[in-house]
């Protein structure tokens, strides 16, 4: 019996497009006089230093920094002190309406029968919990932050290891069994199946499609009985 879903965020019930055409280049756009202006700020120091210690260079001025991130942006890297910086950068867009977060209708409509039946959301996503909360608390259907009662990073682990998960389960009230994991990428689901979780792919923007995997294109298809 399902009692509690994890979903990934980016593929699964958001559009890939609006992470790489709106969040990321917002980020890239601002983040090089956001870092200038707060380098100071004690939140913001510590992921400079995380990303000195990422680089191995313990002595990195502030230029190399910047041209560090935006190479890691480029790349799409899933790099916490990066992760965490954009979800900053992106509060201030959120809050400024630039964007909302683009929610997918079928997967609102899923994650709201799914908190009224009683199951526990969770959210896992390499997209930092600050960056995770911000796209909820300005969705296109308003603060949805309610429907979720945690959220998870890249700070319990690499979202394709099966120790992630694990980490995971360890902090839920719940058998690993006992636990839907959603995602778009069949390397998370494999982790995450490793690790004793169930699991479902969706098959959504072109993503690699498995078949070792329950699998559905929108959640108006969803049945627990198949799963």
């Amino acid at each position: 019996m399902i009692r509690a879903i994890l979903t990934d965020i980016e593929g699964t019930i958001t559009r890939i497009s609006f992470v790489k055409d709106v969040l990321f280049p917002y980020a890239a756009k601002h983040l090089p006089e956001f870092v200038r202006q707060n380098e100071h700020n004690e939140l913001v120091k510590s992921q400079l230093d995380a990303v000195r210690q990422e680089i191995d260079h313990p002595s990195a001025n502030i230029d190399t920094i910047i041209a560090r991130l935006l190479s890691w942006i480029e790349d799409d890297l899933k790099i916490t002190p990066l992760k965490q910086l954009q979800g900053l950068i992106w509060q201030t867009g959120y809050q400024q309406g630039d964007f909302t977060g683009h929610i997918y209708p079928d997967a609102y409509q899923y994650l709201k029968q799914q908190q009224q039946a009683g199951k526990a959301l969770y959210v896992y996503s390499s997209g930092s919990v600050k960056a995770q909360q911000l796209l909820f608390a300005h969705s296109d259907y308003g603060d949805i932050r309610p429907l979720f009662t945690g959220y998870f990073d890249t700070k319990v682990g690499p979202k394709k290891s099966c120790s992630s998960y694990q980490n995971i389960v360890n902090q839920l009230p719940f058998a690993p069994h006992e636990i839907l994991f959603l995602s778009d990428i069949v390397e998370e689901l494999d982790a995450a199946k490793q690790a004793g979780l169930q699991t479902l792919q969706l098959w959504r923007d072109n993503q690699t499609q498995s078949q070792h995997h329950p699998f559905i294109v929108s959640f108006e298809q969803f049945d627990s009985e198949k799963i």
